[in-house]
């Protein structure tokens, strides 16, 4: 079903800044964007990057604001953004007749998302991506969200559908508010993005951002103690990052910190297709695209089954509980040892990606919702307008 919608779309983390829910935002824009549908995409800005981009349909306003760093986003920085934000999209919404708003993040988008309704009576949904969900992240966000639990029953009670990337996700959302609409929508990407069938090197593979909770330390514990000769390689930033580096010159690893890389740039391309496995140890997940994009390389992957991680790999990798090195250290020992379990788990995972996370399909289950919510707020509409003349 092709389609013919203005969307309004609001979210404050958008490549080159954020992690994985800025990347889902970029992925989901641009197939929309061929599908017909017009986009108008308010986000936060950052450095020099452009006030004013146009891409095909796709339309990338980016309010100004002081945010000093590309991977963290304080809540000051969220603050200011909000009130920042709010002048262009009434002016958006006055140049422009959305017949949705799709927002990303609970908060703090969430909170634009509620007053346009309540101003322009714009109908909205959310997809909530993982750290906007109380208990997702309580080492983090705990006491935040105690304070503002309030608003998020205020926000998410309001919004046509809470779109949730995973099942797990879902299950956190219902324990505090059972009679949410929800609906769950993986992730997607881009089929070419990544090749599977570059020649292989004994390399291993990390990309995140550098927080306590993605598990980057268990996985140094584990490799000291493995004898191998692989080629080690982590990429990201954020703040537990020195500390990680710490812990490696002090057990004397072989390890390469890149730092950031840009998702498009060649560089992060051939980590990707070259390298044998995959590790990513988070304790706490909802959909990481970064396993996906693992997936399409055609990785073996060691990964936890306790979040959103295992939905996303389902059978296609090694799955361990979080927090556990001699779990990480056995997987990758398996792995070292036995050539065909390596290659059966990188084509098992080239084949789940191509069959069920492509932005093709993950588009389209986007674009049957938002016409079901558009018909519903028209057949509303048409009984309000009846009932206020007779």
């Amino acid at each position: 079903m092709e389609s013919d919608i203005k969307i309004l779309m609001l979210c404050y983390e958008y490549p080159p800044i954020g992690g994985g829910g800025a990347k889902v935002v970029h992925g989901l824009t641009h197939e929309l964007s061929k599908k017909d549908c017009e986009i108008d995409l308010v986000t936060m800005g950052f450095k020099n990057l452009p006030a004013f981009e146009k891409i095909g349909n796709l339309n990338i306003h980016r309010v100004k604001c002081i945010r000093l760093n590309r991977n963290v986003c304080t809540y000051p920085e969220m603050i200011l953004y909000i009130f920042l934000a709010v002048p262009k999209i009434l002016k958006l919404c006055k140049k422009n007749k959305y017949q949705i708003n799709h927002t990303h993040f609970i908060f703090p988008d969430g909170i634009l998302a509620f007053a346009l309704k309540m101003l322009q009576g714009i109908p909205y949904i959310i997809t909530a991506h993982g750290s906007d969900v109380p208990g997702y992240n309580p080492d983090r966000f705990k006491l935040l969200h105690k304070f503002l639990l309030p608003l998020w029953r205020l926000i998410t009670s309001n919004a046509e559908k809470i779109i949730l990337p995973s099942k797990n996700l879902e299950v956190l959302v219902k324990k505090i508010n059972p009679t949410l609409k929800t609906a769950i929508i993986p992730n997607g990407i881009e089929l070419d993005k990544f090749s599977s069938n570059v020649m292989k090197k004994r390399q291993i593979l990390i990309v995140t951002r550098m927080f306590k909770r993605k598990g980057v330390q268990y996985f140094l514990e584990a490799v000291k103690e493995i004898e191998h000769d692989y080629t080690i390689n982590i990429v990201g930033e954020g703040p537990y990052l020195e500390t990680l580096k710490n812990m490696s010159r002090e057990n004397n690893l072989k390890i390469n910190f890149l730092g950031y890389l840009d998702n498009l740039s060649d560089q992060l391309k051939r980590l990707y297709e070259e390298s044998e496995i995959f590790v990513f140890t988070s304790e706490s997940e909802n959909f990481p695209v970064v396993l996906l994009e693992a997936m399409l390389s055609g990785m073996a992957i060691i990964t936890t089954n306790d979040n959103g991680c295992a939905e996303v790999v389902g059978d296609a990798a090694i799955l361990i509980e979080s927090k556990n090195s001699k779990a990480i250290k056995d997987s990758l020992h398996k792995l070292i040892s036995n050539t065909k379990l390596t290659k059966d788990l990188q084509l098992a995972a080239r084949k789940r990606v191509e069959e069920k996370f492509s932005w093709g399909f993950t588009s389209q289950k986007h674009l049957d919702l938002y016409s079901r919510v558009i018909s519903t707020s028209k057949l509303f509409s048409f009984f309000g307008y009846y009932v206020k003349q007779n």
